[in-house]
């Protein structure tokens, strides 16, 4: 059996302990049992910047934990936006909320009507299922297309524009996408905003894992482009995912003209004041200082992505995948392994390993899983091992 050990000097990432990571009290590792290793919901399990640690300490110290204030926030992120996403946002377009998803139903709350249809691309993030008729809209599903081939996913831009034509009012677009991992290209953005101008519709496009973009990849931001779809867009994003913020509660929405910013200046305070004075300042943190772990921890990722890769390969050859181009997610194609609709099932009783359940992810998620490697290499490939000697 092939050793898979890092050719270079050991990660401080490497000293972290199952132990040590069982004393946490996320969901990620209280929702199942301690015998069980948990893969499934995504967070990292990684140390926090230290730039991050610090603030919040201050924090702390000086008891500082009331409402919280947004000053230097726009300013952080539209720094943040030019020089690790390529693309400059004006600070007066950035605003903040409680997260992504609480930004994507004021969205369609301010810019769509009730009982509009909503596009979406399955199989996508599972709470879009559920805030798009929460906010008293329809989804309308524009599955993505999937060669089973490659395991490469692409946008069905037919699907897209039928959607559109019968009356869709809005594409919720997730780039880079969870959980296929592909960070759409320039070229799909362009048919996609020529789609979402053809027929006067909104693009909402969630770019939270922007930030966790791999050497061999590119992102491409939506608001990057030359086009008069990003004029009705609405960017949404957070250091959350690419910095393990989630709990800390902060993200931004960016409006993509003047017009839309009047629209978001009407909010209810209510909205803001959702967000942590914790949240505002580790997100302020990380934008302005974070660089340097953002770049080590995505390197780490990458050699994980890759090791999960190879694991795949030797250890389970009827599961299939196409490694991500951002994200540190997997999306595991378990067809081969006939081990029905919803393998993680089974993979949760043999394996004790929890993954993602497929099928939450909309059509197409059926007999897939989901799996989170943010972790150690040495929790991932445990984690490989149980699945493979489940499996034979």
């Amino acid at each position: 059996m092939t050793s898979y050990v890092r050719s270079e000097s050991p990660h401080p990432f490497d000293q972290l302990t199952i132990e040590t990571l069982r004393q946490r009290r996320s969901v990620k590792w209280r929702r199942y049992d301690p015998d069980v290793l948990p893969c499934w919901v995504a967070e990292m399990d990684y140390p926090l910047a230290d730039p991050i640690r610090a603030v919040l300490s201050e924090l702390v110290e000086r008891h500082d934990t009331g409402y919280a204030d947004f000053d230097g926030l726009a300013d952080a992120f539209a720094e943040f936006s030019a020089r690790r996403l390529g693309v400059r946002v004006d600070p007066e377009s950035v605003y903040p909320v409680p997260d992504v998803m609480v930004g994507i139903h004021v969205s369609l709350e301010l810019f769509t009507a009730p009982a509009d249809g909503v596009v979406v691309c399955p199989p996508v993030y599972p709470p879009f299922y559920s805030t798009i008729p929460y906010a008293g809209r329809r989804v309308v599903e524009a599955p993505l297309a999937y060669d089973s081939a490659s395991s490469r996913y692409d946008l069905d831009l037919d699907a897209i524009e039928r959607a559109l034509r019968t009356g869709a009012r809005a594409l919720l677009l997730c780039n880079p996408h969870n959980p296929v991992g592909r960070a759409w290209s320039r070229a799909d953005l362009e048919a996609v905003a020529e789609l979402a101008e053809r027929h006067d519709a909104v693009v909402l496009s969630d770019e939270v894992h922007g930030p966790l973009t791999y050497d061999d990849s590119r992102f491409t931001a939506f608001g990057s482009l030359d086009t008069p779809a990003v004029r009705r867009s609405v960017t949404l994003t957070s250091a959350s995912k690419a910095f393990n913020l989630p709990g800390l509660k902060c993200a931004v929405v960016v409006a993509g003209s003047p017009e839309m910013r009047k629209v978001f200046d009407v909010l209810p305070d209510e909205v803001p004041l959702g967000t942590s004075i914790f949240g505002v300042a580790a997100n302020i943190a990380a934008f302005r200082d974070g660089d340097a772990w953002l770049d080590s921890t995505t390197g780490y990722l990458q050699h994980n992505r890759d090791l999960l890769g190879a694991l795949i390969a030797e250890r389970l050859p009827t599961v299939r995948w196409s490694p991500p181009a951002a994200t540190f997610l997997g999306w595991l194609d378990f067809a081969g392994a006939q081990l029905g609709n919803e393998p993680a099932d089974a993979i949760l009783e043999r394996a004790r390993v929890a993954l993602y359940p497929g099928e939450r992810f909309g059509t197409g998620g059926g007999g897939f899983a989901r799996l989170n490697f943010a972790t150690t290499s040495a929790v991932l490939t445990q984690a490989v091992d149980r699945m493979a000697a489940a499996l034979t």
